[in-house]
């Protein structure tokens, strides 16, 4: 181990980078080494400027993709990894040092630092590979200057060993943390404009997995639909291919060094956002004592752990620091107060096994073997759906799910002070909802619970811990049964177009209700005669998206208003939005929200009479983590819409302060369909193109495919590539 430790210091020296050049290779001693692991690796650039990376052993591999992503998109690179080990404020100001203060809490440099030095020697190789693949690329493009890290380091691949988007960290509110932390400064206290942020209805976010037997295809191979639902732009497409096995394809979040969602030869992963109960808080009953915090547990009193946790963060003079004296129990940091108590987080942290699981997936061939890497119980926030050649379909829920007293609600904080309240180890995964080869021929994720997943081959709610899911059915959920059912002739062509099959379930439930409140007004009510129109639209409409439909204008705005209207009584009652106005909202609420909509959309758009497709829209102008949009600029009419509407193809859009058009920043980002057999064929597309840069060919060439759902080829073995080759080189060159 001490050669490790040596290995690691070497390599976490800081120096300042020098210019390209022979005389300062010399000053430098990594270079030398970094242009001779280059030459092990081969990057080929197909049509879409997708990287195929090629490496003599998998080390030369993850240097070969962690330099063709800075190539890409060097921004989103860094920017994962100051957000990751919360140094955002460096770069962004003052605004950001809660969110910083929230990431310190649970991400500490000298732990991941030991966490690298204790991590086995091939995990240590791909770090050192992931931190030199990145610093020869600066070394290689002084002209990129980073706005806050200077040098990558090996342990920093630690801080961020799961690639999903929203971690475990992000459920804890920052504006709480910051009334808790910030109490001592005036200055620090939210606004109520922040404080109201955090109860506003967020875009559904996630994702779609899909699995089909063989029994079920025509082909008789298994299919898998890979359909993440982030934010634009999150992820990288590439391959990554090496001469010890390694031969993966698919999204790989920026910054990290394996693929994400994606497929090999032989089987292929799709992972959604899990409902499982996986995060816990504690209700802690702290009070001071003399110079130190106590607090109860069981009979006896225990000491609050203080410690000093320093947020720097960017002025316009230059660097100021911050200081926080932040307070732990054994449960986990303190993240903010309620009734008088302090609550502690409680979350997995096994960054060696998560990262650890997360590479290795990868290079699992079949069932067994990936069963294996879940073993690791490292996938806090996931389910997993998984497809192979030997025709196996299965799915996984979340695998790391503490064993807990099942007389607790553990959805809310508990009582810190009970040892009850323990966590007693972790389920097997046997103990977890699990699919293997359903009756069915079919299973799907939809970020909803397991309990529909397959049909009635599905997992039963009554034989599982109510911690082990807290998500409910959802108008999608609803929507991905009614494609996968009774279906058995399935084909790669056939499961894209129910990927985005244009109906929206939400609507059979609300929209009857809105029809009968115009039936049943008076004819004196002046609310009949204004939308006689609208209703005669609506009443025809058969609940599907379309660019040309107007009826998808005013359904959509309509739903809109309501949910404002009803969201809180829904909440109340315990029942989904559409379902309440369905059955609860009144006639006036309803046609009200019919002028309402009609109004907005005849002062936004000149007619209420607008189709979907003008209002809709795609459009990249530049490379910001937070978009800009103009009307006045090219865009593109997207026929799906924000999966609220129980849209399997999710685009969530929205006006802004400078446009009437709605531009999307999240939903689909990365769609394919890949198909295994005696070889793998894939189909696939990616939100707008593979480059960041705006002057690429590659930064808007997918856009047209991408709103269309008109997947391209997958370029997955060399002789695909032939004809699609646009270059060919070795990182540096």
């Amino acid at each position: 181990m001490k050669k490790f430790v040596l290995i690691f210091a070497a390599a976490s020296a800081i120096f300042i980078f020098p210019n390209v050049g022979a005389s300062q290779t010399d000053r430098n001693p990594d270079v030398a080494r970094w242009q001779q692991q280059a030459q092990n690796v081969t990057i080929t650039r197909d049509d879409w400027g997708i990287a195929h990376v090629h490496g003599k052993t998998d080390a030369d591999a993850v240097f070969g993709i962690e330099y063709a992503q800075a190539e890409d998109d060097f921004n989103r690179v860094e920017t994962n990894y100051i957000n990751a080990m919360g140094r955002l404020a460096e770069a962004e100001g003052e605004s950001k040092i809660y969110q910083d203060l929230r990431m310190k809490l649970f991400i500490d440099s000298d732990d991941m630092k030991k966490q690298y030095a204790a991590s086995p020697e091939w995990l240590q190789k791909l770090m050192n590979a992931f931190a030199d693949g990145l610093n020869f690329y600066l070394y290689k493009h002084p002209e990129v200057k980073p706005r806050v890290i200077k040098r990558f380091e090996p342990w920093m691949a630690m801080s961020f060993t799961e690639g999903s988007i929203g971690g475990d960290i992000e459920k804890f509110s920052v504006n709480q943390l910051q009334a808790f932390y910030g109490k001592a400064d005036a200055r620090s206290t939210p606004s109520p404009a922040a404080m109201e942020e955090d109860e506003r209805e967020p875009e559904p976010t996630g994702s779609n997995g899909m699995a089909i037997s063989p029994t079920n295809t025509t082909a008789h191979h298994a299919l898998l639909l890979i359909n993440p639902h982030t934010s634009f732009y999150f992820r990288s497409e590439l391959q990554m291919t090496s001469d010890e096995g390694l031969n993966a394809y698919g999204a790989a979040t920026w910054g990290q060094f394996f693929i994400y969602q994606g497929f090999n030869e032989r089987a292929g992963w799709m992972h959604t956002s899990s409902g499982v109960d996986a995060v816990d808080e504690y209700s802690e009953k702290v009070e001071k004592k003399g110079d130190h915090y106590v607090y109860k547990y069981g009979n006896e009193e225990r000491l609050v752990t203080e410690s000093v946790i320093t947020v720097s963060y960017q002025t316009a003079s230059g660097m100021a620091e911050k200081k926080f004296t932040v307070y732990r129990t054994h449960h986990g940091p303190i993240v903010r107060e309620e009734n008088g108590n302090w609550i502690a987080a409680r979350i997995m942290q096994e960054p060696i096994k998560a990262l650890t699981q997360s590479y290795i997936r990868t290079k699992a061939h079949d069932y067994k073997s990936f069963r294996q890497t879940m073993e690791l119980q490292a996938d806090s926030s996931n389910n997993t759906i998984f497809a192979d050649a030997d025709g196996d379909i299965a799915y996984f829920h979340g695998n790391f799910i503490p064993r807990r007293d099942n007389n607790f609600d553990f959805t809310k904080p508990v009582d810190g002070s009970n040892p009850a309240t323990e966590w007693h180890g972790l389920l097997t995964i046997d103990e977890t909802p699990h699919l293997l080869n359903p009756k069915s021929g079919w299973l799907y994720n939809s970020n909803n619970s397991p309990w529909s997943s397959s049909g009635p081959s599905s997992p039963k709610k009554e034989d599982y811990p109510k911690y082990v899911e807290q998500g409910v059915e959802t108008a999608r959920g609803e929507h991905a049964v009614r494609v996968l059912q009774n279906k058995t002739d399935f084909t790669p062509s056939s499961l894209v177009s129910a990927a985005f099959d244009s109906y929206l379930p939400w609507f059979d439930k609300s929209l009857p209700a809105l029809l009968k409140a115009w039936d049943s007004a008076p004819a004196d009510n002046p609310l009949k005669q204004k939308l006689s129109e609208q209703i005669a639209l609506l009443r025809e409409w058969d609940h599907r998206w379309a660019i040309a439909s107007v009826p998808t204008s005013l359904g959509v705005f309509w739903g809109e208003d309501m949910m404002r209207r009803v969201r809180a009584e829904a909440r109340t009652a315990g029942m989904r939005p559409e379902e309440y106005i369905g059955a609860k909202a009144t006639a006036d609420q309803m046609l009200q929200a019919l002028a309402a909509a009609s109004d907005r959309l005849a002062a936004d758009f000149g007619t209420w009479k607008t189709p979907w497709g003008d209002i809709n829209r795609f459009q990249r102008i530049n490379d910001d983590i937070a978009s800009n949009f103009n009307d006045a600029a090219p865009s593109i009419p997207v026929g799906f819409p924000s999966s609220t509407w129980g849209s399997l193809a999710s685009f969530g859009a929205r006006a802004y302060s400078n446009t009437k058009k709605w531009y999307g920043t999240s939903g689909n980002s990365f769609v394919a369909v890949v198909e295994f057999g005696d070889t793998v064929h894939a189909r696939a597309v990616t939100a707008g193109g593979e480059s960041g840069n705006p002057a690429s060919p590659h930064f808007n060439d997918e856009a047209k495919r991408y709103t269309t759902g008109d997947l391209r080829e997958v370029y997955y073995y060399p002789a695909q590539l032939k004809g699609h080759t646009e270059r060919e080189y070795h990182p540096g060159n």
